[in-house]
């Protein structure tokens, strides 16, 4: 995610900090002023002209920013997915390489976000808040009431079958994101078989469809700064001071599971993996994670991860410019892990239990989403947006997130461009052994001189 400069100069994301200042504090006085406070276990009525200015101004103000959200969620959604399948190729047609890099993305995503999911379940960073304002919150807020449907419970065996829809506008109407994500990917590998004409032109439209998501998606972030305001005045006003206690745990517990991704399992891949010193490719790794780390954006971190990956670590040129141009696109195994954790912080804060199966729901999702939209700046957002909705979370909740985003985007940054240098240095070594063997057979074939 890149941060885009505001009118006036200031960087967006200082804009949302202001923001978040601003809405959080008023929040609070408010909260303090009117004695909202929980009396016997139970919270006092708001006075009137509280309760005016919420229902009027700052709900729906925050309620905009998310419909702007959802209203891109599919085009995004679809059109990046395809994208980002036509970009990997059809692994027949690229050869082990690409069958590698195939396995890479998708595994350690994978992995990304289990662990994610398993370090919120055991922190539990949205558990604490007094369950009389909380259901005093969900009572009150119009997406619980009337936009977020009841999340069904659904067995094994139906949730395969809707990951497949009967009909893919309807699923598109419903916001059913895994049947759209399905059906993306299927034309997105059927677009990688079909080399026609057509299909290019069809590849070109798409592209036409994903760039201008993207420029609505740049005009939609720019209001965040004011929805992030709304938001939080209208959470805080309502949680008082237990909600920002709360924040500072999720962001703890998600700094927490994106060091345990970078060190741990980045470490035993190398040293299993590439038979590498983790600590020796880490520090060789230096300039591309701090650029990262410093931009927060894996698009303008590809130039140096380029030179990197060739020089630093030794990485075939070829290996390295396949793995981490097609990585500054798809692999995002920060960002997967971050929508992972975003959403069961958010479902613990707002009291929603979530079951086992529809955790698997989530990360099948958030696997998808990372692939598909997570490098588009505040591409994320409604994915993670729709997902809060699918399972009944209020989806307000985006605007506690926002205001503590850029911190967090900065190490999400950080794993990515890890991922794409750590699965350079593994693919590079498996694609050196298949050289020396490819070697070896050559020279046993050749006829012997005396």
């Amino acid at each position: 995610m890149t941060s885009t400069p505001g009118s006036g100069g200031m960087p967006l994301h200082n804009k949302m900090l202001i923001g978040f200042l601003v809405g959080a504090i008023a929040g609070l006085a408010i909260n303090l002023l009117t004695g909202h406070l929980t009396v016997d276990g139970v919270p006092p009525a708001f006075s009137g002209w509280v309760e005016g200015l919420i229902r009027y101004v700052t709900e729906p103000i925050g309620q905009l920013f998310l419909r702007l959200l959802f209203m891109l969620v599919v085009p995004l959604v679809f059109s990046a997915l395809i994208l980002g399948v036509v970009e990997i190729g059809d692994p027949r047609a690229l050869g082990r390489l690409g069958g590698k890099t195939l396995v890479w993305v998708f595994g350690t995503t994978f992995i990304a976000v289990i662990i994610g999911l398993v370090v919120v379940s055991i922190i539990q960073p949205g558990a604490g808040i007094d369950p009389a304002l909380r259901d005093a919150m969900l009572s009150d807020s119009v997406a619980a009431g009337a936009t977020i449907a009841e999340p069904a419970s659904i067995g094994l065996v139906d949730m395969l079958l809707n990951m497949v829809p009967r009909n893919p506008i309807a699923a598109a109407a419903a916001t059913d994101l895994i049947a759209v994500m399905v059906f993306a990917l299927l034309f997105g590998i059927a677009a990688t078989v079909v080399n026609s004409p057509g299909t290019r032109s069809f590849v070109g439209a798409v592209q036409g469809i994903y760039d201008i998501s993207l420029k609505l998606i740049d005009w939609v972030i720019r209001l965040a700064p004011y929805a992030v305001a709304a938001l939080l005045f209208t959470l805080t006003a309502r949680m008082g001071l237990g909600l920002m206690v709360q924040l500072g745990w999720f962001v703890l517990t998600a700094a927490l599971a994106l060091a345990l991704h970078f060190f741990g399992t980045f470490s035993l891949m190398i040293a299993v993996l590439a038979r590498r010193s983790p600590l020796d490719v880490f520090r060789k790794s230096q300039p591309a994670l701090l650029t990262a780390f410093s931009t927060s954006s894996s698009a303008a971190t590809l130039s140096t991860s380029l030179k990197t990956a060739e020089e630093n670590l030794g990485v075939p040129r070829r290996v390295a410019r396949f793995v981490c141009t097609l990585g500054a696109t798809v692999n995002m195994n920060g960002t997967a892990l971050y929508e992972g954790v975003t959403v069961l912080f958010l479902a613990q804060l707002f009291g929603v239990e979530l079951t086992l199966l529809q955790q698997a729901m989530i990360l099948v999702m958030c696997i998808m989403g990372g692939i598909g939209a997570a490098s588009v700046p505040g591409g994320s957002l409604p994915v993670i947006a729709t997902i809060l909705v699918m399972f009944g979370i209020p989806p307000e909740g985006i605007g506690i997130i926002l205001g503590v985003d850029r911190f967090l985007d900065m190490c999400r940054t950080t794993v990515n461009i890890g991922g794409d240098m750590v699965g350079s240095v593994v693919i590079g070594r498996g694609e050196a052994d298949e050289d020396d063997d490819a070697e070896a057979v050559t020279d046993q074939a050749l006829p012997r001189t005396a």
